[in-house]
């Protein structure tokens, strides 16, 4: 009774992790090809004045700071270039208790001509309040029919403006989301993981489903806006999500591009992924009632993609500790061997990176690093929520 109720225990977990990782991405791609995403056609205006401005939504780019001395400059330079009414958007660059010289170069830099025909405002503020905190407060503030949330370090299209009020035109669109490309990265699974996140979303789109979004930039309507609380750590999915749960839709344009300047490294990029995986375990907690059948596409979604994905090294751990409990029979031993052999391979790829430079064994180091730091982050914020 017992092996049969650990056979069990195995067979589930190993299915829904195979599912996550193979089943649900290739249902995308079926969904993606029988069914085409809408891409917006009429993008842009070539920096001319047309009787259509005067019906164009007014727009608000929000651009939290705080110590982005090194990309601040490209980043207003780059939000000048956008080609949209200038009277119709402005710009807002909240430098949050910077201890660098964010603050000098961002205000030198709104005095070059080049950006002297769009509203840049700096607001800088003497002490750090965190990310949730100046959202919360500037969002009180904002009056613009559209708000735009980006990162310092992503650039964006010139069109990404005209681009996404084309969407905002249906009356039933809350959010739209950009794609988002990393310029360079020394971290090769992590390029590909972005990859693998793009083609994810387009499916979801193509199910009407698209989930969460990207803080190098998205867009939603500013009065469907609810103040988060002090402690979400994702507040790029908490925020597009909690409209989407009050009845709207969330795109996905993938004309709308953000790239990244910021490189990253195995180091950094495990520490960020830890903080992400924690705001999963938080997101879930405090959006589980999408997971109801009323919300259809995004229940299907928001299960098979975000939900499962954090609950992955449990299953992993479950498949291998249920495999060794039942190493006396020989097809379970093979299995307990080949789980060995997979995380060995990870763990030499992680250590010795200029050792192991197969494409291939750096993809295995990454799988094996995400869901360690998916582990990690979500033990860390349950346990520092019982605490």
């Amino acid at each position: 009774m017992i092996e049969l109720i650990l056979g069990s225990l195995f067979v589930i977990s190993a299915s829904l992790v195979v599912y996550h990782h193979i089943g649900y991405p290739l249902l995308l791609k079926i969904v993606v090809k029988k069914k085409r995403v809408r891409v917006s056609s009429e993008s842009t205006r070539h920096y001319r004045n047309s009787q259509a401005d005067r019906y164009r939504p007014s727009m608000t780019i929000l651009v939290p700071a705080y110590n982005e001395q090194a990309w601040i400059a490209q980043k207003i330079r780059n939000l000048a270039c956008i080609d949209y009414p200038r009277d119709r958007y402005k710009v807002v660059i909240v430098c949050d208790g910077c201890t660098d010289h964010t603050v000098d170069i961002a205000e030198a830099t709104i005095q070059e001509a080049f950006c002297s025909e769009t509203h840049f405002e700096i607001i800088s503020f003497a002490e750090n309040q965190g990310k949730v905190a100046i959202i919360n407060q500037m969002m009180q503030q904002i009056e613009s029919d559209i708000t735009a949330l980006s990162d310092v370090s992503a650039l964006i299209s010139v069109d990404a403006l005209l681009l996404a009020e084309q969407h905002f035109a249906r009356q039933e669109i809350g959010v739209v989301n950009s794609r988002y490309q990393i310029l360079q990265s020394d971290n090769e699974g992590e390029v590909k993981y972005w990859h693998y996140q793009e083609m994810m979303q387009r499916g979801e789109a193509s199910l009407g489903a698209n989930i969460g979004a990207h803080g190098a930039l998205y867009f939603f309507r500013t009065h469907l806006f609810t103040p988060l609380k002090p402690d979400v750590i994702n507040d790029d999915f908490v925020i597009p999500m909690a409209i989407v749960r009050a009845g709207y839709r969330a795109i996905y344009e993938p004309n709308v591009v953000a790239i990244e300047l910021e490189s990253t490294n195995v180091t950094n990029d495990f520490k960020r992924r830890v903080r992400i995986s924690a705001g999963n375990m938080q997101q879930i907690i405090m959006l589980s009632d999408l997971l109801s059948p009323r919300y259809k596409a995004v229940a299907f979604a928001f299960g098979s993609g975000k939900t499962l994905r954090l609950l992955t090294p449990y299953f992993l751990i479950t498949c291998f500790i249920t495999s060794l409990l039942l190493s006396t029979h020989p097809l379970f031993l093979a299995i307990l061997l080949l789980q060995i052999g997979f995380y060995t391979i990870a763990s030499l790829g992680l250590l010795l990176p200029s050792v192991f430079t197969n494409r291939y064994l750096k993809c295995v180091s990454y799988f094996v690093a995400g869901h360690s730091a998916n582990l990690c982050g979500g033990i860390r914020y349950i346990c520092r929520r019982h605490a």
